[in-house]
């Protein structure tokens, strides 16, 4: 897989891989996310090809605190092939230098797959509740 930064011109690529993960969710228009990661890091919205297909997705970021990985989504057809670990490879290169001390990420609680995915690439589940408020509705 040939991984380099997002471009604007894969904007429609990403959103059906995304759609196809089942990571879109109606309070999150995927096209405004995207917008908004382009003014933020873009360096760290990554994208993955495999014979000029997008496959794979990151979009990551770093507070000078933490850094959070959002967006990971590899083709469902191309699961279980390394694609995804080589995927959070860079993302963790790219953000160890940048000077990030710790990498968080989210999975909602019942998926058990991606769970196992992450836990098998030495994440541990940190002894926290997540919090979220919305500052900005997204029209969907």
């Amino acid at each position: 897989m040939h991984l380099r930064p997002f471009d604007p011109t894969d904007t429609d690529a990403v959103i059906a891989l995304w759609t196809a993960c089942q990571l879109v969710r109606p309070w999150n228009d995927p096209r405004a996310d995207i917008v908004r990661k382009m003014t933020e890091q873009p360096e760290l919205f990554i994208v993955g090809e495999i014979d000029d297909r997008l496959v794979a997705t990151a979009m990551a970021g770093f507070d000078g605190h933490r850094g959070w990985v959002h967006y990971l989504a590899v083709d469902p057809d191309s699961r279980r092939s390394g694609l995804g670990r080589q995927l959070m490879a860079e993302v963790e290169r790219l953000l160890r230098e940048a000077g990030c001390p710790k990498l968080n990420l989210q999975v909602r609680s019942d998926n058990l797959a991606v769970l196992g995915f992450y836990r098998g690439l030495g994440y541990g589940e940190d002894q926290v509740v997540s919090l979220g408020k919305r500052l900005i509705l997204d029209e969907s």
